[in-house]
């Protein structure tokens, strides 16, 4: 599948309970100039309306981050980038067991092997810990991961709803139901268990096929990639490779890493607007 050149509007933001009278937010949703991925433009328009300041990351994702100081009973987010995606990269075979699990190799990524709040290590886990065993056995990590993909969609059906961003690789493997965030923990889970490194990634997804100029809707997406004489992206939610339909915006340990909003504020309740992604190939 050849390259694209996309246009990707996000949508987002909060409603209070109540009037707030100061908030202080962070965005990601700026996506990376990497692999192949060039950023050709990008915009952020808050309401109310806010200086912003940008940063980069521990982890290398492109953070903006602003304060409202006037009071405000709603936020509204609107992120607009334009983005040449790669094409489906050429398979690329993996090493062997004895790489990876070289003392060099698992000191350089132990932040991508460690537990996490939301990724625990399934090798202590009854329930999945016959899997790590069977990873373990397989010829090479390549095959492993493989095999952890495919438990995982064995275990996990897709189903919104039932999960939230606070839910963990533990808590989505026992209820069996979860989005796209469930299935890249608990899939980190089982290749971190059999001592691969791997690291969560966030970013766009769009899965049907745009025409020139026509908005199609996207959806904010997660997946997996882990290091096996390099880094290896799978889609354990769509079972599928990763290629130009999909777009990447932040990596990191787990979901913590890498939220597209967050932030704090002095005031009532609140509940999430929505998302909204509209992509259109250009």
């Amino acid at each position: 599948m050849a390259g694209r050149r996309l246009r990707i509007t996000h949508r987002t933001g909060y409603r209070y309970a109540e009037v707030v009278e100061a908030s202080f937010n962070e965005v990601r949703m700026t996506p990376m100039s990497a692999e192949g991925q060039l950023l050709l433009s990008h915009t952020l328009d808050v309401l109310p309306a806010a200086p912003i300041q940008s940063y980069t990351d521990y982890w290398g994702a492109h953070v903006e981050a602003f304060d409202v100081h006037v009071p405000h009973r709603m936020l509204e987010i609107v992120a607009i980038s334009t983005v040449d995606t790669p094409p489906l990269p050429p398979y690329r075979a993996g090493g062997s067991w004895l790489q990876v699990h070289d003392p060099v190799v698992q000191d350089r990524f132990v932040e991508f092997l460690r537990s996490t709040t939301y990724v625990d290590d399934a090798a202590q886990d009854p329930d999945r810990a016959w899997i790590v065993e069977r990873m373990r056995e397989e010829k090479d990590p390549e095959s492993a991961a493989h095999l952890a993909t495919y438990e995982v969609r064995r275990r996990i059906g897709y189903q919104p709803g039932v999960t939230d961003v606070s839910t963990t690789a533990a808590q989505a493997w026992r209820s069996g139901h979860g989005v796209c965030q469930d299935f890249t923990h608990a899939t980190l889970s089982l290749l971190r268990g059999a001592g691969i490194p791997a690291r969560y990634v966030s970013g766009y997804l769009h899965t049907e096929e745009p025409a020139v100029g026509e908005p199609v809707v996207g959806e904010s997406h997660a997946w997996v990639e882990y290091w096996d004489e390099g880094w290896h992206a799978i889609d354990p939610t769509n079972d599928r490779a990763v290629g130009s339909a999909h777009v990447i915006v932040a990596r990191g340990r787990d979901y913590a890493d890498v939220p597209p909003l967050k932030g704090i504020y002095a005031g009532g309740q609140s509940e999430g607007l929505g998302v909204s992604v509209e992509i259109t190939q250009l």
